[in-house]
């Protein structure tokens, strides 16, 4: 028996212990296909990548999204306060009783709704309907405004801005300061402030002459770019029957601006020289008249105006109401008490001012009643009465001191406010020939013009 015999094992004695070695070929045949792969995968995620980047670096237009929140409405409505109309009656759509009753007691500090007079214009505005601000017009320098902010209901009186500009306003009498000033491209109320200026030196009633001129340095006022009315006459001029009167508006120290002459007097005096203006004299003051209504002669010791129903009278001075009511012959009627023993009367009016009662207080110039034709009396006039300790007097026969002249403290610097101005109205006086009508000077120009 051969030992090498032996020594052989059996072919599948290791079959399942034993592995077989990979060989180089196949080593170099798997190397190759992941290189392949691996090479593909990058250049596919390369190309992917390169179109995702460039989709993301390409602008896109992205539309606006819809605002899905309404925007406010937000309603301004302008009304004029109508006769009757109460605070209830203007509010009561945005305040309940009890909160107009709260505003009614707070408003007698600031400005009592009491004083809303009609035909003021006032303001309402709402965002979405609701309250935001109520502006009510107290005069043409101040307004009253209740606004709503969050909880709280605001109040104040606030002055209104203007735009201000000057402006050199020139005229010539042909029938009346109205028809000069109304000529000259302005509004009438400029005459009413011009006669206001001069009341005290001229009677626009029998002073007047065609051919008188008139000048003023005027501040016209803007409001969201319109006109709105005048502001102050800084300084003016009228000559009547070549006579010249001038006025400048100054302040004297603390005291209110007031109007003085060149020589710093004050243009104001005790007494209007007539309580109404742009009128005319239907009777005169005389000791004997014809009445024209109990038919018989009497005296008339007062001059009566007459005028339009409804024309406003003036307390020619300062001074208390010492009597008002109704006679059979004077109408309704209003006696002031003056200083220095003087009186005067208004009798036929049509109704009284609000707020006259006996006693009360009132301001040269103030407006007192409206003309009428109560009492004994033909027609709508004003019958004007001055009284002496008493005794009648002829209001145009009466000389009266004027109020305090520029104190001697600033006269300096009222003539250096003054200067200017007159060299400019003499300067345009001469350089602009104003026309003048050549007519005897004792024609008025009313009694020309009827």
């Amino acid at each position: 028996m051969s030992l090498k015999r032996d020594y052989q094992p059996p072919r599948n004695s290791f079959s399942l212990s034993r592995r077989r070695t990979p060989s180089r070929r196949s080593l170099t045949l798997i190397a190759a296909t992941l290189l392949v792969a691996l090479v593909a995968g990058i250049l596919l995620f390369s190309s992917g990548t390169s179109q995702n980047l460039e989709a993301r670096t390409t602008p896109l237009e992205i539309a606006a999204a819809p605002d899905l929140a309404p925007q406010p409405v937000r309603r301004e409505m302008k009304h004029e306060v109508q006769s009757g109309e109460t605070i209830s009656a203007l509010l009561g759509d945005y305040f309940s009783p009890r909160e107009i009753h709260e505003l009614n007691q707070r408003s007698r500090e600031i400005f009592p709704f009491t004083k809303i007079c009609a035909g003021q214009p006032y303001r309402i505005c709402t965002t979405d309907g609701d309250f935001d601000s109520f502006i009510y017009e107290i005069d043409d320098e101040e307004q009253l405004i209740i606004k709503r902010d969050a909880d709280e209901t605001l109040m104040e009186r606030v002055p209104i801005i203007y735009n201000v500009e000057r402006e050199l306003v020139q005229g010539v009498i042909k029938t009346s300061l109205f028809d000069a000033v109304t000529a000259a491209g302005e509004d009438s109320k400029l005459a009413i402030a011009l006669a206001d200026i001069f009341a005290w030196d001229i009677d626009f009633i029998l002073d007047l002459r065609v051919g008188d001129t008139f000048q003023a340095l005027v501040e016209k006022r803007f409001r969201e770019g319109k006109p709105a009315g005048y502001g102050n006459i800084l300084a003016a001029e009228f000559v009547n029957r070549k006579k010249i009167f001038r006025a400048f508006r100054y302040q004297n120290g603390d005291t209110r601006a007031s109007y003085y002459d060149e020589n710093g007097d004050n243009v104001r005096k005790a007494f209007l020289r007539a309580p109404l203006s742009f009128t005319r004299i239907s009777s005169g003051f005389t000791m004997k008249r014809f009445h024209p209504v109990t038919k018989t002669w009497k005296s008339h010791p007062a001059i009566d105006y007459a005028a339009s129903p409804g024309t406003p009278i003036k307390t020619v001075g300062d001074g208390s109401i010492k009597r008002i009511g109704y006679t059979k012959g004077n109408g309704n009627f209003i006696e002031v008490r003056h200083s220095n023993g003087y009186s005067t009367l208004y009798l036929h009016m049509r109704a009284f001012a609000r707020g006259m009662k006996r006693g009360k207080r009132i301001s040269q110039g103030q407006v007192i009643g409206y003309v009428g034709s109560t009492g004994l009396a033909t027609g709508p006039h004003l019958c004007f009465r001055m009284r002496k300790n008493g005794a009648p007097v002829n209001p145009y026969r009466v000389k009266v001191p004027a109020a305090k002249a520029v104190t001697k403290k600033r006269i300096a610097d009222f003539n250096n406010t003054a200067a200017p101005f007159i060299a400019l109205f003499d300067e345009k006086r001469q350089t602009e020939q104003i026309a003048k009508a050549d007519l005897p000077d004792a024609v008025p120009v009313l009694e020309s013009a009827r």
